[in-house]
């Protein structure tokens, strides 16, 4: 059995499916052989919900997806909430939503350690359902930068940003297995000069937005691809609030 995941469900319901020989995919990010298809929701709409919604169809046609486990409500966005409702009412593809509302945090030691930032992302992302490697040796820092958000649909944006950089907002709840901890979300370190990022058309940009001003940050919102003034932005920013210019 083959079980898509959107967002972070339950840890103890994805390890009940894993005890019972299922194959666990997250459907937020890519995968290899299915190029996202945008005719299934709005132009102006989240690129990683329309990553979501396009592997569901297409691995569900090439027989690769059994069901769907989808987080709605304050654990992912109310953006899930609707597609899953227009999924189980218009297709033949099971999908279960499930809420996690977990507030006994697990740490987030890979979003403070010194390891590249493009690799934290990449952990984090993979430990929804599965422990860290044991080759991994995570070891803390003290930030001489941020990244607040939620993972990017581009990681190549995680290239502009150097090792010591702590990972925080969205992406360290997820880390921390309380992806509905609002409060968390929007805790940075105070004096660390932090780029505040979110995909366009996400509820979050609020959230971006106003943490960035109120924190003297760095505001940017992608769709798609990191654009040349996104990268020019961040690069600047960096340079110029990082002591000594950083090294980039």
């Amino acid at each position: 059995m083959i079980v898509g995941i959107v967002g972070v469900p339950p840890w103890e319901t994805m390890q009940d499916y894993l005890r019972r020989g299922a194959k666990i995919i997250d459907l937020d990010e890519p995968v290899n052989g299915f190029p996202v298809r945008d005719i299934y929701l709005p132009a102006t709409f989240c690129r990683v919900l329309k990553r979501v919604v396009s592997n569901i169809y297409s691995l569900h046609e090439a027989g690769r997806l059994d069901m769907v486990l989808a987080t709605v409500g304050e654990c992912k966005c109310d953006g899930m909430r609707n597609i899953a409702l227009r999924i189980r009412a218009t297709s033949g593809i099971p999908i279960e939503t499930v809420k996690n509302d977990n507030m006994v945090g697990a740490g987030y030691p890979v979003c403070r350690s010194s390891l590249p930032p493009a690799r934290k992302m990449e952990l984090i992302v993979s430990s929804v359902f599965a422990p860290l490697p044991r080759d991994v040796i995570v070891e803390e820092c003290e930030p001489v930068c941020g990244f607040w958000g939620v993972p990017p649909a581009d990681f190549s944006i995680m290239s502009l940003f150097p090792d010591r950089t702590h990972i925080y907002g969205w992406t360290r709840c997820m880390e921390n297995k309380t992806p509905a901890d609002l409060d968390l979300e929007c805790v940075v370190d105070p004096g660390v000069p932090t780029v505040f990022f979110a995909q366009s058309f996400c509820q979050k940009n609020a959230l971006a937005y106003n943490l960035a001003k109120e924190h003297g940050g760095l505001f940017v919102e992608v769709d798609k691809a990191l654009t040349r003034s996104a990268r020019a932005k961040i690069e600047a920013f960096l340079q110029f609030n990082i002591p000594g210019g950083g090294t980039l």
